[in-house]
């Protein structure tokens, strides 16, 4: 039993990335547990993180059939949009939050599969077999799924960098207000 609570992190912040809700995850995370307790004369040995993990997996996804929801909401999270108090200065606060924001807006974009196995070997760094076995696909799946979220992560950023540098350049002539909002939304006035 104590072995399950080694991984209570790991659990926790695999249900917080899926579930994009801290209550949601805690929660999933408690219904993954008894599942795991109830079940854990059937555990075979071997790796009890991603045995674990992938009952967190499965709990989330029943909790959604169950629920009928598509895709939780996300809340207003204090600990991600606050401030930290030993930041220098204001401005690299409102860039450091500027591009959190933008990363969160793109793992969220990503549709959930490929969200799953980006979170699953970047912040957790599972193998791919480890991914493979816990989603319950193909190994090929879990590359091609990776490769596919990696490029559409990169491509969005891209996206919003030159989204973002069109909106902070100068205007050569400052007319009205009208016009410079314009510029920066990309429409002609």
């Amino acid at each position: 039993m104590t072995r399950l609570l080694l991984h209570l992190d790991a659990a926790h912040s695999l249900a917080r990335c899926l579930t994009r809700n801290e209550l949601d995850a805690e929660d999933v995370v408690q219904e993954a547990y008894l599942r795991a307790f109830s079940y854990l004369a059937t555990f075979r040995g071997g790796d009890g993180r991603a045995w674990l993990l992938a009952i967190v997996r499965n709990s989330y996804y029943s909790r959604l059939r169950r629920n009928r929801v598509h895709e939780p909401m996300d809340p207003f999270d204090e600990k991600f949009h606050g401030v930290s108090p030993d930041a220098p200065n204001p401005e690299t606060l409102v860039v450091d939050q500027q591009q959190k924001s933008i990363l969160r807006g793109a793992l969220d974009d990503l549709p959930a599969p490929h969200r799953e196995v980006l979170l699953l070997r970047e912040m957790e760094d599972l193998s791919y077999q480890e991914i493979a076995n816990k989603v319950g696909v193909p190994i090929g799946t879990v590359m091609s799924r990776l490769s596919r979220a990696r490029k559409r992560l990169h491509r969005d950023l891209l996206r919003q960098e030159a989204s973002a540098s069109r909106c902070t350049r100068e205007p050569i002539d400052c007319g009205s207000d009208k016009q410079v909002l314009a510029g920066c939304v990309g429409v002609g006035v």
